[in-house]
């Protein structure tokens, strides 16, 4: 009898003292967290860019990385390009980590070949001068391009490099946009069932939610506050929504949303939201979760700073970059028993166990956000999603409109009627808003989002109010 078999077996179990009967651990969804050469979602993810390291880590030695289980080397070279290639040069198998890096590429240690950033073997010095071994083939090499401090790659089929993805928050003035990576011991997808479980804030972030790394921990009353939680797929199911709508004091009512965009993208509003003023900030943050195998992964991110997201004493680029960020429990780098006492994000995911086992999980009704997301993903490594229409075709890339917000408005509960009844019809006219807007420019669509925000709530505002 196999693991799964003996587990289902034993699964309806209810006596009490029951872990002999529970001690068989069943296997992994092979199909949504494996991601190596072969793989379905690993061919699925190649058809995408991704990040793969941080821009200030080439310097003038190459950068031994591992993505989507391959071993790869990224290195600039001396004329400022980067380059990613297989790490175990084409010759005899030494590790291009200790290559040295020239204007023209990178040159093994061991016997001196030089390979181009594109794969091209340049030189083959130990062999005759009239050799045409370096003609016979190409070592393994990937696209790449550089963005806000982040190298993307491209490890798909080369016929097929898709346009990257410009994003709206991109456009916004006076924008600063700093990089970071975090890396997390566990797979992938825990990582992205995560942002959509926004419940689990009200909980772990509730009373553990900081702006200061390595700070004893404080509640935030805002995420404390149990919201009115939907969640709804977009863009032709290529991304999904969840819209959290929650009752404020003084008769404020916040509406947040975040963006998930298949395969490994997320959108979040602000970090620091105290919902006590009026208005629509966007996107905080952007990133990226990229496997390096299946139980180890990388958050790469963008971290967005300007007036309309950070007020002023919020969020600190200072510490934005490697290994940090500046929202609380992000990283394992805290002593053991603050983590415990003060659990944040990367500990609640990261012992799930290095591969959560879905097949143990008694999911609810509120986790409806991860049973979405885990079903569009699976829709997608079987081709069964149409092409998405969010964003029209430009040269170098390709733009879309990004859902992700905070908008809080002065909207009293009404006589006579339910307030989460009415809590849930509010948010879903604002998403209504956030997503159907569709002008050209990120500036005309803020301007329209925001007029027919105020108009929207003009017309809560007529009705009678407690």
């Amino acid at each position: 009898m196999s693991a799964q078999q003996q587990y289902l077996h034993v699964s309806s179990i209810t006596s009490p003292y029951g872990g002999y009967s529970q001690r068989v651990v069943p296997p992994e969804d092979a199909e949504l967290t494996h991601t190596g050469p072969g793989t379905p979602c690993g061919e699925f993810m190649r058809k995408y860019w991704l990040p793969v390291c941080l821009s200030d880590e080439l310097a003038d030695l190459p950068k031994a990385i591992r993505i989507l289980g391959e071993d790869l080397v990224a290195f600039r070279d001396g004329n400022g390009d980067v380059g990613v290639l297989h790490k175990h040069c084409s010759h005899r198998g030494t590790s291009l980590e200790y290559g040295i890096v020239t204007d023209r590429g990178v040159r093994c240690c061991y016997h001196g070949w030089l390979i181009h950033r594109d794969g091209t073997i340049l030189e083959t010095p130990g062999e005759p001068p009239d050799s045409r071994l370096k003609d016979s083939f190409v070592h393994g090499a990937y696209p790449t391009f550089e963005r806000h401090g982040l190298v993307f790659a491209y490890m798909g089929p080369p016929d097929e490099i898709p346009p990257f993805p410009i994003d709206e928050q991109y456009q916004t003035p006076e924008t600063v946009t700093k990089a970071y990576d975090i890396w997390h011991p566990c797979n992938w997808l825990q990582i992205q069932d995560n942002i959509m479980d926004h419940l689990h804030g009200v909980f772990l972030h509730g009373s553990g939610l900081k702006t200061v790394p390595n700070s004893d921990a404080e509640e935030d009353p805002t995420f404390s506050i149990l919201p009115v939680l939907e969640h709804f797929e977009v863009d032709e199911g290529h991304g999904m929504i969840y819209v959290a709508t929650r009752r404020m004091p003084d008769d404020m009512i916040w509406v947040r949303c975040a963006q998930a965009v298949l395969p490994t993208v997320f959108q979040a509003g602000v970090l620091f939201e105290g919902a006590d003023q009026e208005g629509i900030r966007r996107v905080g943050s952007t990133r990226w979760v990229v496997p390096i195998d299946d139980d180890s992964c990388m958050i790469f991110g963008w971290r967005h700073y300007n007036d309309a997201v950070d007020r002023e004493g919020e969020g600190n680029p200072e510490v934005i970059g490697k290994e940090s960020v500046d929202f609380y429990g992000q990283t394992g780098g805290r002593p053991y028993e603050q983590r415990q006492r003060h659990p944040g994000d990367w500990d609640a995911i990261v012992s799930q166990r290095p591969i959560a086992v879905h097949a143990l999980e008694h999911l609810g009704t509120t986790d409806q956000g991860v049973t979405m997301l885990r079903r569009t993903l699976r829709q997608a490594i079987r081709h069964e999603l149409k092409p998405s229409e969010n964003g029209s075709s430009e040269p170098g890339g390709h733009k879309h409109r990004v859902y992700a917000h905070d908008t809080v408005l002065k909207i009293p509960a009404r006589d006579g009627e339910d307030d989460q009844e009415f809590l849930r019809s509010v948010g879903r006219r604002v998403t209504e808003i956030i997503v159907d807007t569709k002008a050209e420019t990120v500036l005309d669509r803020m301007d329209e989002i925001e007029a027919r925000l105020a108009q929207m709530k003009s017309e809560f505002l007529e009705r009678p109010t407690t």
